[in-house]
This record gives structure tokens, sequence and C-alpha cells, in this order.
């Protein structure tokens, strides 16, 4: 297909697009990862396997429904042109979903806040996926992996401010009802009934909001394309080629097999990571929060690094070291427990001395995830560049939607795995350890994968 020739749009319209990540990052920081999910594991659930176990199944039913539909909106999104109109629907559908967490009290249907929560993962991904395929329109090849990473950077400042918001000012302890700061939450908000792990969805919805409206007001659109009805059609038809296509372009495949694997990874590493160590620790939300607070100021910094990393050596090299660093912190993570750490190689005491993360054991898992916040953003936003330089303009919105196929065709698969390992055995620590054999295959097929992936392979 010819290239599109692409002339670089105005500061305000960069800036716009890369606000949508600012906008996104709050709900996979407070929601997912750091507040909710870990209420729901914790506290929510009978116990805290289960909890991890219910939380995996609705990851990995968000995923599958991710991995079947992306790429078939991807395709009719070309077909129509304009991607605002589909981020708009499906920001309706996130911020909704979002809104009603704040129902999910101790006691709750577990399956009915799961459900929920899943629904908002497959309305922000596929929101996402019409977001980056507008990124090659924008800018120069040359200059795609710089916003890209400083978009990443910029969505975890965003989380961090939200998340030091919730930490600071709603989440209290249910024993002296104080937050951090020593103050009563805000908004009369009891921790006693999880009100303020709840209050993190209608939050994240108010900020996904207000911040995605740059993007809206600013941002340049593809040429508006045919009805849609024909675009579906043609959509679905141009998806069946697209698929056979991909096959013959044996880099751009190669590459789409290897993100598929350490994607599935980093995504449950993610969505896991936060639970694990609030079930092991009894960590209360004030620690987790903490703990992302920590992730993500180093999370701006490994951004800001790759982003020059990423003009100077490629993004290929930036996805490796960063795959690199994830599978030594997840084999420090699922190797640490209570008194030790590298499965008993290294003994720590288990002294606390009180206040925030006061044992050995804790301050190792804290360090294990200084590597997990320096890497987990560069290894997403490189990959993101990676596939922008490797497809052309007037193709980016199928193959974006393949490409978020590669990150969820197999999603569902560990989580699944780590949910059905942790149930079947009791045992968290041994679910967790699934992640490391996703990272290192993923690694061992991308080493051999060309840059940019559109190059022949050798």
């Amino acid at each position: 297909m010819a290239e599109v020739t692409v002339q670089r749009a105005s500061g305000r319209g960069i800036w716009g697009w890369m606000f949508f990540d600012w906008a996104a990052q709050p709900f996979f920081t407070v929601v997912t990862t750091f507040i909710f999910g870990p209420y729901f594991v914790s506290r929510m659930a009978s116990d805290p396997n289960t909890g991890q176990a219910v939380w995996g199944y609705g990851i990995a039913a968000a995923g599958l429904v991710i991995a079947v539909l992306s790429p078939i909106l991807g395709s009719i999104a070309d077909q129509t042109g304009p991607r605002k109109p589909w981020i708009a629907f499906f920001a309706a559908i996130k911020i909704t979903s979002l809104c009603l967490l704040w129902f999910a009290a101790p006691g709750s249907n577990l399956f009915l806040v799961v459900a929920l929560f899943s629904l908002a993962s497959v309305a922000a991904e596929f929101s996402t996926v019409f977001n980056d395929s507008m990124m090659p329109r924008l800018v120069p090849k040359s200059e795609i992996g710089r916003i890209s990473n400083i978009a990443w950077g910029l969505g975890y400042l965003g989380g961090m401010i939200a998340l030091i918001f919730v930490v600071t000012c709603m989440a209290g302890s249910p024993e002296t009802g104080k937050t951090i700061i020593g103050i009563d939450p805000l908004f009369g908000l009891d921790p006693k009934l999880g009100e303020d792990a709840r209050a993190t969805g209608p939050l994240s919805a108010g900020w996904y909001f207000l911040f995605i409206l740059p993007m809206f007001f600013f941002t340049p659109d593809a040429i508006k394309g045919i009805p849609i009805g024909p675009a579906v059609r043609e959509g679905l038809s141009e998806l069946k080629s697209t698929l056979a296509e991909v096959r013959q372009r044996g880099g751009i495949f190669r590459f789409l097999v290897a993100r598929m694997i350490y994607q599935d990874g980093v995504n449950a590493l993610l969505a896991l990571g936060g639970t694990f160590a609030a079930a092991m620790f009894h960590w209360s939300i004030t620690e987790i929060g903490m703990f992302g607070i920590i992730l993500n100021v180093v999370a701006i910094l490994g951004c800001w690094v790759a982003a020059r990393l990423d003009t100077a050596l490629g993004s290929k090299v930036v996805v490796m070291i960063a795959l690199v660093m994830l599978s030594i912190a997840t084999i420090g993570v699922v190797s640490t427990g209570p008194g030790f750490t590298l499965l008993g190689l290294i003994q720590l005491s288990t002294v606390d001395s009180g206040g925030l993360f006061g044992t050995a054991a804790e301050k190792a898992y804290i360090m294990y995830g200084l590597l997990i916040g320096l890497a987990f953003g560069p290894v997403q936003a490189s990959s993101r560049s990676y596939m922008a330089r490797s497809v052309t303009a007037a193709e980016s919105g199928r193959y974006f939607g393949i490409y978020a196929l590669a990150g969820r065709a197999t999603s569902f698969l560990a989580p699944f795995l780590v949910a059905t390992i942790t149930a079947v055995s009791d045992s968290a620590r041994l679910g967790m350890a699934v992640i490391i054999l996703f990272l290192a295959i993923g690694m061992a097929i991308l080493i051999r994968t060309p840059y940019p992936a559109d190059q022949p392979v050798e």
C-alpha cells in the first residue's frame, strides 16, 4: 500500500495525543494494580487466594474479548477514517463501568464486580487501539520513539498524581480512620466499608473524561472514509487479507508473535503484582499506594531515559533491555517471602522496625519493584514505536488492530494459568512464577527479529 505523506502535526495536536496516556493511566494505576485490585483480593473475597483466582479470571475474560475484536475494529476504523468517534464511544462505556465500581462493597457479588472491571478494561484497550493508530500520522518516523516514550511517561506521571491523591486524601486506616498525612478522608469516605478503594472507580472515570478532551479538540484525525455499514463489510474483508498478508511479512509476523508472548507476561505482572504483595505482606491501602507511587516515580525516569535511547539505539534495543530487567525483577518477586529472598538462599531478618515496609523482606520486594518500575513503561512504549516504524500511515489502523491482537491474543493465558495454578496448588507464589516463562520465550523470539520489522528476515 502506498505510503501516506506525513506532515508534522502542530504542537497542540501532538500534546493532545500524548495527553491520552495521561488520561488513561489512573485506571491502570489506582484501579487495576494498586488500590481497587488489592482491595478486591484482600477484602472483598473470602480469602486472598480465591480473590486472586477470580480477579485473574476476570482479566483473562477481558483479554479474550480484546484479542478477538481489536483487529476487527482496527480494520473497520481504516475504512471509516476518523478514530475519535470510536474513542468517544468506548470512553462512554469505560466511564460508566468505572462509576459503577463505587457499589462494590464488601459482601457484593464478586462476579458482577469483576464483570464491570472487565468491561472497563475492554473499553480502555479498544480506545487505545484507535489512539495508537493515530500516531504515524502525527510525526515523521524518526520522532515516533521519542513521542511514544514521552507520552507513556506522562501517563505514569498522571497515574502517580492520582495515586498520591488517593493515598494522602482518600485512603484512611481502618484502625484510626485517618489518612497517611493525618486527616479524615475527603468526601466522608469510610475506610471500614472500603469506600476509599471503591471511590477510585469514579475518580478514574472523571480524570479520564477531563483529560481526553485536548485530544478531541486539538489532535488531527484521519479524513472521513465510507459509511459504517460498508465500512464493516470492507473492514472484515480487509482483516482477512491482512491476516494472510502478515504471514508473508516475516519480520512483522515474528515481532507480533514475540510481543504476543512477552506482553502477556507484562500484563499479568502489572495486574497481579500489587495483589500478590498485598496478600503476602498484608499491606494496607496506604502501603500499596506508597509502593505504587515509588514505582511510578522510577517509571517516569525510565521513560525519560528510554525516549533518548530509542532515538539513539532503536526500539528493539530498548525493548530487550526492559525485558531482561523485568525477568530479573519477577524472579526476585516470586522468590521473596517473610524472612527470605531468592527462595531462601538469602535469609532476612523478620524483625519489624515499624512504619511502612518495616521488614527486610518488604524492603527487598521494593528493590525488585524498582526494576519493574524502570522497565514496564519502556517495554510498552518502545514496542509501540517498533510497530509504528514498521508500517505505513495508511495501514496503521489495521496493523495496530493486529498489534493489539498480538498484545492480547493470549492475554487470557497468563492470568488464567496464574489463577489456575494458584487455585490448584493453593500457592500464589507458584502461580506468579508462570510469568517468567512468558518473558523468557518472548525475548528468545524477539532477539532474532529484524528492526524495523518490515525488513527481510535473515
